[in-house]
């Protein structure tokens, strides 16, 4: 989505923009007297994956071994928060 945002809009909300186009990769246009003068674009990232992609992924593996869940068990029982946080 590309969205329209004054120079002191952007400014104000430097923090929350900035969020939308690294969390939703909005896109947004600078204006600056109603002319634009930049755009805000989130970078390619290295994993641009889709779910369809990572779920594919995830089933053409290797099964894992049995003992893989009795250690994950262990670890869960071991973990406690702690006294005094």
């Amino acid at each position: 989505m590309q969205t329209k945002v004054s120079a002191t809009e952007l400014a104000r909300k430097l923090g929350d923009i900035l969020g939308k186009v690294r969390y939703r990769r909005d896109v947004f246009v600078v204006e600056r007297n109603s002319e634009p003068v930049a755009k805000l674009s989130p970078l390619p990232s290295r994993s641009d994956t889709t779910l369809s992609e990572a779920f594919s992924a995830w089933v053409e593996t290797e099964p894992s071994e049995d003992r893989f869940a009795d250690d994950l068990e262990r670890v869960n029982r071991a973990d406690r928060p702690p006294a005094n946080p």
